[in-house]
């Protein structure tokens, strides 16, 4: 296979693991799978949740691809396909982990409006406490935060997590 097509194979990967992630999290995590995700909706208390788990999940496929295409004598295909899932696997650990959820000590603010309107439209997702009425599944796109903030309204706000209030001491 010529290193053109191993790269367009790789690309496509990347580009499609974006429409995989929503389905799986839209109706797995926010579904069947909600008894290891609702974890993700509470504070973390700790270096890990039971959420993590989807990352172990989702990384055996492309292991076992990458293995296939260059140790076991599959299609080579495979191997980029499976770099693909790990290239989106790395770029979703980057963007969700470290740039949202700040799970590893950073500076780094948002500046650009991409960016910037992945976060926001991510926190507006946590907004929800419940499985159920949530906005924005996607990791590397999202919707208008308008649009989202107008979509928590047309629900009537159900599942938004209160304010949080606090008093001063005197």
């Amino acid at each position: 296979m010529s290193w053109l097509l191993g790269i367009a194979i790789f690309l496509a990967t990347v580009l499609g693991m974006e429409g995989f992630a929503y389905v799986m999290h839209r109706w797995v995590m926010h579904g069947p799978g909600w008894f290891l995700h609702a974890s993700h909706h509470r504070p973390r208390t700790g270096n890990w949740e039971l959420n993590d788990l989807y990352a172990v999940i989702f990384a055996v496929p492309s292991i076992v691809l990458l293995l296939g295409g260059v140790q076991l004598g599959w299609w080579v295909g495979w191997a980029w396909i499976g770099a693909g899932i790990a290239a989106y696997g790395a770029i979703y650990f980057g963007f969700h982990d470290v740039i949202v959820h700040r799970r590893i000590a950073t500076r780094y603010l948002p500046k650009s409006n991409y960016m910037k309107r992945i976060v926001q439209a991510h926190r507006l997702h946590h907004a929800v406490e419940t499985k159920h009425g949530t906005v924005s599944f996607g990791f590397l796109w999202a919707p208008r935060p308008e649009l989202l903030k107008a979509e928590l309204k047309r629900r009537d706000r159900a599942g938004v997590r209160s304010p949080r209030i606090t008093t001063a001491v005197d």
